[in-house]
Parts: C-alpha cells; structure tokens; sequence
C-alpha cells in the first residue's frame, strides 16, 4: 500500500475541505447582516459571495477542486484578521504591544498566503487554457472560477495595500514615538 492516498481519496478530501469552508463562508455571512451596523462592509459581501459562487461548482459538481483548495490556503491569515477586528471591539490601543505584534503578523500571513501566490496561482491556470478538460468545464464553470478567482484576487490587493499602510502607520509611529519621547531616567 502507498503511503499517497488515491486521486479519489485527495478529491474526497478537497471537497470536504470545501464544504467545511462554505458552510463557514454561509455563518460568516449571516453574521455580517445580521449585525450590518457592527460588521457590514460590502467588501467582506462580495469577497463571500464570490467564493460562495465558485464553491458551489466543486460541491454539486465535483469541478476543480485543486484549484479550490489552493484558493483555501489564504485562509491561514484569517486568525490574524479576526484577533484584530477582537482588540478592535475590544478597545485595545492599536499601539499595543499584543496588537502590533498580532497587525505585524497578519501583514506577513495575509501577504505570503494571499498575494505571493497570485502568480503561481495564474501560472497553472493559465496552464489549463484550451486544454480538453478545461472545455469540458463548460462556460459557466469557466466564468465562476475565473472571474471569482479575478475578484477575490483584487480585494485580496486592495486590503493588502490597506494593511501594509496600516502596519506601516503604526511601526513607523511607534518607533517615532520611542524616539521623541523625554528619557524616563531624569
């Protein structure tokens, strides 16, 4: 017996793994409108539905699940995000030490697992144009993944930019703070 599980077992898993993450990407976005004042923000909607409308082609169709769970790996920055948007709620000073090392965190995470892949991402996609299982997908399998992959991947850039800016903010004015503030040993 081979210590690698079958093509059937990896796409067995891979759409588990996917039904784990809709069914998340579904309470997250109840909880979004449900608490819209608190928690709405348009982006975190069309990041959700755009994931939603590809994932629902790998759960009733089986279809690319490759491609899907490699778009999961993005996830590994949300602990990250999340643990921000706590000691926001929290009221916890973005100066913080816990909070800049949480932002410093979630800057490197979200960079290495959202935006350093992007072109390797694109690198096997476009590897699988004109091939024949790539029209066997159909149009409407073709369109989910690429304009949701297009989608997800330009939110992914705008909230980079933001986040860096933020981390940068926050560094810079730390170390800025340290260095103009009186010595305490007077």
């Amino acid at each position: 017996s081979s210590l690698v599980p079958s093509s059937h077992t990896r796409a067995t898993i891979g759409r588990w793994l996917c039904l784990a993450y809709t069914l998340t990407l579904i309470t997250d976005l109840v909880l979004l409108l449900w608490h819209w004042k608190t928690l709405g923000d348009r982006y975190f909607i069309s990041h959700h539905l755009a994931a939603l409308y590809a994932y629902q082609y790998v759960l009733a169709r089986g279809l690319l699940p490759y491609f899907a769970n490699f778009r999961l790996i993005a996830e590994l920055s949300t602990p990250f995000v999340n643990q921000r948007w706590f000691f926001e709620v929290l009221g916890v000073p973005r100066s913080a030490r816990l909070v800049v090392l949480n932002g410093t965190a979630m800057s490197i995470s979200f960079f290495f697992v959202r935006i350093a892949v992007i072109p390797s991402y694109y690198r096997q996609v476009a590897s699988s144009f004109g091939t024949a299982a790539f029209h066997r997908l159909g149009l409407g399998p073709q369109c989910a993944w690429i304009i949701s992959s297009l989608a997800l991947d330009i939110l992914n850039t705008i909230w980079m930019y933001k986040i860096a800016r933020g981390c940068w903010k926050i560094l810079f004015r730390s170390h800025m703070h340290r260095k103009t503030e009186p010595s305490k040993s007077f």
